[in-house]
């Protein structure tokens, strides 16, 4: 036989194979991501809580429109109401609906705390993965930054920063961003550091792929799992940091209602009126406790080592 036809039928086979190691690749890919959906839509930790949060989501988004009363309107006659038909929830010490300034402040809180855990998000993962993927000089800067804002109690920091910065809506959320960054930044360090050295990084590197095409298309999808996680548990922590500030009177400033600052106004008039503290105090939990169920459920299947 011909040597060239040899060599073709020879190349044409090592292609077939390519493409089949490829195809099966992205099968298997596919059963993975098949897998792992199921095994979140059949964990009740991840279903229940994330149904309590979707609909407290809903209810900030068009909160606008389903305010039973005005939550600026002052009716002195009514001040430190208890629960009425008029007033589900009573009122505060202005007489102002806390049904709908609950409601109102659902969105204040929200925001603060989503958006700030999505700063801390993108800033940490930039510091983590490229240190990591990176090492060297970025390395030592990016990881040294983050100990050293590790070593300053959050809380301290949080309140040292608003009281200089002045309360604010953006200025609380880029303190609860800082304090949170460092936390993404060692979850996505390590993680890189384990997955830098895998075959398929390997791969990619041997085909002359570029640093940020290797970070994108195969260090950062393998290191998403503890990211989703820690967003859910540090979303918990935000709002419970939002509230604690706001009760404190360095978060969201007055009249505009935040879940904390409802709570901080509320504690002098306790022995009037326990109402007005109890229901942005039971929201406030209600809203902890799901982001942390639903973060040990997304934990627990999102890594099938935990499945029993």
């Amino acid at each position: 036989m011909d040597k060239s036809a040899v060599r073709g039928t020879t190349h044409t086979a090592d292609s077939v194979s390519e493409l089949a190691g490829s195809m099966g690749q992205t099968q298997g890919a596919v059963r993975r991501s098949i897998s792992t959906w199921g095994r979140i839509r059949s964990n009740p930790r991840v279903v229940v809580p994330g149904i309590i949060l979707i609909l407290i989501v809903l209810m900030a988004i068009v909160a606008p429109w389903i305010l039973p009363h005005d939550p600026y309107d002052m009716n002195t006659r009514d001040r430190l109401a208890g629960p009425s038909t008029t007033y589900l929830l009573g009122t505060d010490e202005y007489g102002r609906d806390l049904l709908s300034r609950v409601i109102l402040g659902s969105r204040t809180s929200l925001v603060i705390s989503v958006s700030s855990v999505a700063l801390a998000t993108v800033f940490g993962l930039i510091l983590g993965v490229f240190g990591g993927y990176l090492g060297g000089v970025w390395e030592l800067i990016s990881m040294r930054l983050v100990d050293a804002l590790l070593t300053i109690p959050p809380i301290l920091l949080a309140i040292t920063v608003v009281a200089f910065l002045g309360p604010g809506i953006g200025n609380l959320i880029g303190v609860i961003a800082l304090l949170y960054m460092t936390i993404f930044a060692r979850i996505s360090y390590g993680a890189t550091l384990q997955v830098k050295n895998r075959e398929f990084v390997e791969a990619e590197r041997v085909l002359g792929a570029g640093t940020l095409r290797i970070l994108w298309r195969s260090i950062l999808p393998n290191i998403l799992a503890p990211i989703f996680v820690q967003m859910s548990l540090s979303l918990g922590f935000a709002i419970l940091l939002e509230s604690g500030l706001s009760f404190l009177g360095l978060g969201t400033p007055p009249p505009k209602p935040s879940w904390g600052n409802m709570i901080g106004a509320g504690r002098g008039y306790m022995d009037q009126d326990a109402w007005y503290v109890l229901w942005p105090a039971i929201v406030i939990s209600i809203t902890i406790l799901c982001c942390n169920v639903l973060g040990d459920g997304l934990r627990d299947s999102l890594d099938p080592r935990l499945k029993r």
